[in-house]
């Protein structure tokens, strides 16, 4: 039996697609594979055939190209700042916290502290 991998990143599956495809292995055959050593929720059969698609027109690389957009406003210190904040209050409730990302994601950052001020007795994360 196979040693399974829990969480196998995209990067790593689809260099995995990209490596048996070249081996000329089936889309079928690579999900299978996939699914045996991953989970079978880490890819979707659809999503191989997607990639081994791909490759197939002149793709070489795995890593997506840069494209304009908005950045995320989620990062590493919000999640610790909300991950301490849920810590010190254990009940902090998710309606807290939607309203929370709500407000953060509609780039009202300013109104969001004065939410999040009045949610916490006063206090800012």
């Amino acid at each position: 039996m196979f040693k399974t991998i829990e969480g196998g990143a995209d990067r790593e599956i689809q260099s995995v697609i990209h490596f048996l495809k070249a081996r000329n292995v089936l889309p079928s055959e690579i999900h299978h594979q996939i699914c045996q050593v991953c989970s079978d929720n880490a890819m979707s059969d659809g999503m191989v055939r997607k990639w081994v698609h791909m490759f197939n027109a002149g793709r070489e690389n795995v890593h997506d190209e840069a494209r304009s957009g908005r950045p995320s406003l989620v990062n590493d210190d919000l999640v610790r700042k909300v991950n301490g904040r849920v810590r010190d209050d254990r009940h902090f409730t998710i309606s807290d916290l939607t309203v929370l990302f709500f407000l953060r994601f509609q780039g009202l950052y300013s109104m969001t502290l004065s939410v999040v001020a009045s949610i916490a007795g006063g206090r800012i994360l």
